[in-house]
C-alpha cells in the first residue's frame, strides 16, 4: 500500500485532481481510499494561489522507483511544468509512504522528507490513515499532526 498526496493550485483544481486519481488507478494501481479535498495555504513560496490537496491510498505491485516514474509521467500528461521549487503548479504528486519502506536515493526519499512538517499533508492523511505509523519517526499520523508546528490553513473544500 502506498500513500500519495495530490496538489494543484492552477487551472481547474478539482478536475485535475480527479483526473490524476484516475490515471494513478490506471498506471500505478487501484485507489483503495481517498480523502476529501482540502483547500490549503501555499507552503514554501507564499505568493501564489491556494492549493487543493487530497491523499490517496493505492495498492501497487510496482517498485517505488517505478511509481515515481509513473507519477511524473502523469504530472507531465496533466500539464505540469517545473519552474521553481514549491512554486505554483497544475499538478503535484508526492509519494508519502510505500508501506513501511525507508528509501533514500538520488531521485526518491520515502517516507517523504517533509510530510511531518506540513499540515496540508497530515490533515488529509489523518482522514484515511490516522493510525499509520511513520517507519522512521515511529509515530502515527494522528500524533504527527498533533505535534506539527505548521500553522498553514487547511480547510475542507466544498
Amino acid at each position: 500500500m502506498i500513500y500519495v498526496l495530490l496538489g494543484a493550485n492552477l487551472g481547474n483544481r478539482v478536475k485535475t485532481l480527479q483526473r490524476a486519481a484516475q490515471l494513478i488507478a490506471e498506471h500505478v494501481g487501484p485507489v483503495v481510499q481517498q480523502s476529501a479535498f482540502y483547500e490549503t495555504a501555499p507552503w514554501g513560496v507564499a505568493d501564489q494561489p491556494a492549493y487543493l490537496n487530497q491523499v490517496l491510498s493505492v495498492e501497487t505491485t510496482l517498485p517505488a522507483e517505478n511509481v515515481l516514474v509513473q507519477t511524473q509521467v502523469i504530472e507531465q500528461e496533466l500539464g505540469r511544468v517545473r519552474f521553481e521549487k514549491w512554486g505554483a503548479r497544475v499538478i503535484d504528486i508526492d509519494i508519502l509512504y510505500y508501506s513501511d519502506l525507508v528509501l533514500k536515493s538520488d531521485t526518491l526519499t520515502i517516507p517523504h522528507p517533509y510530510l511531518h512538517q506540513r499540515r496540508f499533508t497530515l490533515v488529509p492523511l489523518a482522514e484515511i490513515a490516522p493510525s499509520f505509523v511513520h517507519p522512521v519517526l515511529g509515530k502515527t499520523t494522528r500524533q504527527l499532526l498533533a505535534e506539527c508546528d505548521d500553522e498553514g490553513e487547511v480547510a475542507l473544500f466544498n
